[in-house]
């Protein structure tokens, strides 16, 4: 008897992140190429701000605003930001790992060519989340809203949802092991090739098969 391969766990792999003795920061500080380890910034407006190549490790960020800070090409490792309020976010070409993004308002979320590993966004409302070309391993939306999801032409290892919606989902050109959509109510799909490999419920199937047969050519009838 030939034994067959087990698929890989689905599952994001993520480790809570913590934060212990921060010192106190001060947001007014933060800039282009400045690099921060083990900060606590609570409060402060930074939009508008120069602050491409930034570097966070092992920060937290408590009630920031940052509609337009440019954040181009910026690293964040093991930091948290909790109830983010960034009507337009840049960061593309960014880095994330070990980042919680939680109780957060982001209207455009320019994350295009970044790499997100290890990233949880909870509770949060997010308008049009662009991530084309980016690569993501190891990612989990859980009780999110979602107005615009675009994963085109992204990489993607292991990403879920719990719990979340999403008005239109862009999965154009879309390579994924273990995406699982399984937590996600969507109303609309651009981009059906992108659902190869993609983990669905009988549900979501069943809502599927118009889309699907719309996509083919195919005509349904009443026998």
């Amino acid at each position: 008897m030939v034994a067959r391969a087990r698929k890989a766990d689905p599952a994001p792999r993520l480790d809570p992140i913590r934060l212990d003795e921060l010192r106190d920061g001060d947001p007014g500080a933060i800039g282009p190429r400045r690099v921060f380890e083990g900060e606590r910034f609570a409060g402060g407006d930074l939009s508008g701000r120069a602050a491409a190549g930034l570097t966070l490790m092992e920060c937290e960020l408590l009630d920031l605003r940052a509609h337009g800070a440019d954040l181009q090409g910026s690293r964040f490792v093991e930091t948290r930001f909790e109830r983010l309020d960034a009507p337009n976010l840049k960061a593309r070409r960014s880095t994330w790992k070990d980042v919680e993004v939680l109780s957060s308002r982001v209207g455009a979320a320019e994350l295009y060519d970044s790499g997100l590993h290890q990233v949880l966004f909870e509770g949060s409302k997010l308008g049009w989340v662009n991530l084309r070309a980016s690569e993501l391993r190891d990612v989990l939306f859980r009780g999110c809203h979602i107005e615009e999801l675009d994963l085109g032409g992204a990489r993607i290892t292991r990403m879920a949802f719990d719990g979340c919606t999403v008005g239109k989902l862009v999965l154009t050109g879309v390579r994924s092991e273990g995406f699982d959509l399984r937590g996600l109510e969507f109303s609309g799909v651009e981009g059906l090739e992108g659902l190869r490999g993609a983990i669905i419920s009988e549900t979501q199937a069943i809502d599927l098969a118009p889309i699907f047969a719309a996509h083919f050519g195919i005509e349904v009838r009443a026998s």
